[in-house]
């Protein structure tokens, strides 16, 4: 029935002779962090309320909001056609879906996420093996008892539906949670025994989507937009003038992403030098290039960067 309501809301009443590409934004932690990057590849989501579907500045691509949990079923019985979710609730899912791109980013970051085993911070417990028949609380059971079956050690994992940080030692006796910066865990006094997975965002797709020639392009172009966004995260260009004598200077000050393009001018005692560095060089770099004898210097922002 949730399949059928979806797809009578994309197809609409009459249908549409134009190709339409139903994208599935993570709603949650994530969606904050993930309707920033779709803008800053030039897609802008429209989200209304509650509602769980959105708008977007493309007339092909319409977009949904749902939980990153479910994203890998629905993507794989194809009320989606792709859909960013972690790598963590694909492998959870067990679902085949067509993996297009690793993206990684998080709430708080452009790092990976990590799910972890931790315990009490007073506990006895130092590693997996210590905990053979005692209880795990997690979200990700599936994973979690992979994690412990590879090692051969006897747990019993319950599914956790919230505050799982809370739940040691009265509600069980160690936990598989996941963690960004570590803080919620040591708030909770809680210490880590060991990385279960490492997680980052994926955009993937359905596999028979991925069939359709038109659908796989525009997956393609998608795919191709979000990772010059991600590249292009916490970097600025710079651009300058130097003359031809002075260039060796200039190019041994800057961390150049590749090579930096130089450029001849139209005085030939000069060139125009760009290129792009990390946001927190600049502070450094300007002054190093103004005692470098570099000239009209000009920091700008970065939109993407595509290799």
């Amino acid at each position: 029935m949730l399949h059928q309501r979806f797809d009578l809301h994309f197809r609409g009443s009459f249908g549409r002779a134009l190709m339409k590409l139903r994208l599935g934004v993570p709603k949650g932690s994530l969606q904050e962090s993930t309707l920033q990057l779709l803008s800053n590849a030039g897609l802008a989501v429209y989200t209304s309320g509650r509602s769980y579907a959105a708008s977007t500045s493309d007339p092909q691509i319409e977009c949904m909001l749902i939980r990153a949990q479910e994203m890998a079923r629905y993507v794989e019985h194809g009320v989606l056609d792709i859909g960013l979710t972690g790598l963590d609730w694909v492998l959870e899912s067990g679902l085949e879906v067509v993996t297009i791109s690793d993206l990684v980013y998080a709430k708080q970051s452009r790092g990976k996420v990590r799910w972890v085993l931790a315990v009490p911070e007073d506990s006895p417990f130092r590693n997996a093996e210590d905990l053979a028949g005692r209880t795990i609380a997690t979200e990700l059971v599936g994973v979690t008892r992979s994690y412990f079956a590879k090692k051969n050690v006897d747990v019993n994992v319950e599914f956790s539906w919230g505050a799982t940080e809370i739940k040691p030692p009265d509600l069980a006796d160690a936990i598989v949670e996941v963690t960004e910066t570590g803080s919620s865990l040591r708030a909770n006094r809680l210490a880590i025994l060991d990385t279960v997975l490492e997680s980052n965002t994926q955009l993937i797709a359905n596999k028979t989507s991925w069939e359709d020639p038109c659908k796989r392009q525009k997956m393609h172009n998608l795919a191709l937009m979000l990772c010059g966004a991600l590249e292009a995260k916490g970097r600025v260009g710079l651009m300058l003038n130097v003359r031809r004598k002075d260039l060796p200077g200039v190019l041994a000050v800057l961390p150049a992403l590749n090579q930096p393009t130089i450029a001849a001018l139209s005085d030939e005692m000069w060139v125009a030098v760009n290129t792009v560095i990390e946001e927190t060089r600049a502070w450094e770099v300007i002054p190093q290039l103004k005692a470098a004898k570099a000239e009209g210097i000009v920091e700008y922002p970065l939109n993407k960067v595509v290799a």
